[in-house]
């Protein structure tokens, strides 16, 4: 199998995870909106959409337009950060349970989550999209995909983590359980 197919065949499949976000994505914002969960950010969701969409056109169309040399250090370091950045995304999926979806949905006295990668960083999933963003082309060597990417989500996440925050902060803090409540 030459390189350039074994690049169609991972976008492919990374394009067969995406859907699988959506079924669980409107499985779970159903299931906020039944509890009272509020959509916040809207306006800033088609061009998501459009833009991880590009993503994954952009890099193949340059794959196979420009058909770049790929040292393998950069295929085989690229395609260990996607797949990396694949385990992280579904590590907040799996942490926020029914909670997550890619829609900016809150369920009102529900506080925030802490646990799993939200221990560690406050927003996880968008730094398994910052690195699956350029990862993913680079895979292939499809620079100019991953740079302008890159640079349109940076736009989009100053946007998103804004509208997130913001409806974050409607939520109650969590506090630490107090041991009589816990039978102590």
């Amino acid at each position: 199998m030459t390189t350039l197919v074994a690049f169609t065949v991972l976008v492919a499949l990374v394009g067969l995870e995406r859907l699988a976000e959506l079924v669980v994505s409107t499985r779970n914002a159903a299931w906020s909106r039944e509890r009272g969960g509020v959509e916040t950010g809207q306006g800033h969701y088609p061009f998501m959409v459009v833009l991880h969409t590009g993503l994954l056109a952009g890099a193949l169309l340059e794959a196979w337009l420009r058909r770049p040399d790929v040292p393998s250090v950069l295929a085989w370091s690229m395609l260990a950060l996607v797949v990396a950045s694949q385990a992280l995304r579904w590590w907040c999926i799996s942490t926020l349970g029914r909670r997550w979806n890619t829609r900016v949905i809150v369920v009102p006295d529900l506080a925030p989550v802490g646990g799993g990668p939200y221990a560690v960083f406050t927003h996880p999933n968008y730094v398994a999209v910052v690195v699956e963003g350029f990862a993913l082309p680079l895979v292939h060597n499809a620079w100019i995909t991953a740079a302008a990417f890159t640079v349109l989500n940076a736009g989009l996440l100053a946007v998103r983590i804004r509208a997130e925050d913001a409806a974050l902060a409607t939520l109650p803090r969590a506090t630490p359980a107090r041991p009589e409540a816990a039978g102590a």
